[in-house]
């Protein structure tokens, strides 16, 4: 699924239905998530916080399926959604005490429906399929979301969460930032599949890829799997095609294994410059405008 093309313009009968006002918050939101990202690296390089997960250039993926969730609902995330936590409610000085060593960051408001942080790749996705048993049998018109990278598909943990989810066909939505590495590792060499998504057809439940990059997109499919979720209707794998244009952590160098130019392909694929088109196609947006939402994130980064 694609709705957004890297020129701004959009497939109207896709398009979901959003308001001005939830475009620009997507957009505000997307720089600021990216302005956190820059100066945690900063810090993590004064020696100020520990090794964490860059999301530079992931913005449209797990922060358009976060935008989706109503705030009834669940997330269950790994550890490269920054955005789609500051988007569920997290304070931003607590993933600073999270990624600076002080577990108190981890102790998020129950009232968010969030679990905390899993750096175990793949473990997460059954306490999400647990979380979703309990609503179903307790009877809440409520979802959950579990987001994590292709590479947790090739742990045992993926196989066991997606199969009882479908069995039991549990509100879960299952969502794969695709971004073409684990670690060192590239997509052709995890799995002998052509996509994520049509491994939902061996367990027996819905399977879609969508452009990572297109937040629009992404927010369009999330929902309705949600939806679907909430009525009952079972859960959805959803693959989400993106990049992380900066290392895998920041114990890592990616240009031991990965061309340049491959990075530069994608830059050119930025979500949020991609966004930026379409809105000032649209007359959402100008230079004013957008110099306005650069400050104001730089500010709250350096407030928090």
């Amino acid at each position: 699924v694609k709705v957004l093309a890297a020129d701004g313009t959009v497939d109207r009968e896709l398009m979901p239905e959003l308001t001005p006002e939830q475009i620009r918050h997507l957009y505000e939101h997307m720089v600021l998530t990216r302005q956190l990202d820059e100066r945690m690296f900063k810090l993590q390089r004064q020696g100020r916080l520990g090794t964490f997960a860059r999301v530079a250039g992931q913005e449209g993926a797990h922060v358009g399926a976060a935008f989706a969730l109503r705030p009834q609902d669940w997330l269950v995330p790994a550890f490269r959604e920054t955005g789609a936590l500051l988007l569920r409610g997290i304070p931003m000085e607590q993933l600073l005490q999270f990624w600076g060593g002080d577990e108190r960051g981890s102790a998020f408001p129950a009232r968010l429906r969030t679990l905390p942080i899993s750096v175990p790749v793949g473990t997460h996705m059954l306490h999400a399929v647990g979380i979703a048993w309990a609503m179903r049998q307790s009877r809440e018109p409520s979802a959950v979301l579990t987001v994590f990278g292709e590479g947790a598909t090739s742990e045992g943990d993926f196989s066991e969460a997606m199969n009882m989810a479908a069995v039991f066909q549990v509100p879960v939505v299952f969502f794969c930032q695709n971004n073409q590495y684990a670690i060192s590792v590239p997509y052709t060499k995890q799995t002998a599949s052509c996509t994520v998504a049509q491994k939902a057809l061996a367990y027996g439940m819905n399977g879609v890829q969508v452009d990572g990059n297109d937040v629009f997109a992404v927010y369009r499919v999330t929902a309705e799997a949600l939806e679907r979720a909430r009525e009952g209707l079972g859960p959805t794998l959803i693959e989400a095609h993106t990049y992380r244009v900066a290392d895998h952590t920041t114990s890592d160098d990616a240009r031991r294994y990965r061309p340049d130019e491959e990075v530069e392909k994608w830059r050119q694929r930025d979500p949020i410059e991609r966004l930026a088109a379409y809105m000032r196609s649209d007359g959402l947006l100008d230079d004013d405008m957008a110099a306005q939402v650069l400050q104001a994130a730089e500010q709250r980064v350096t407030a928090a």
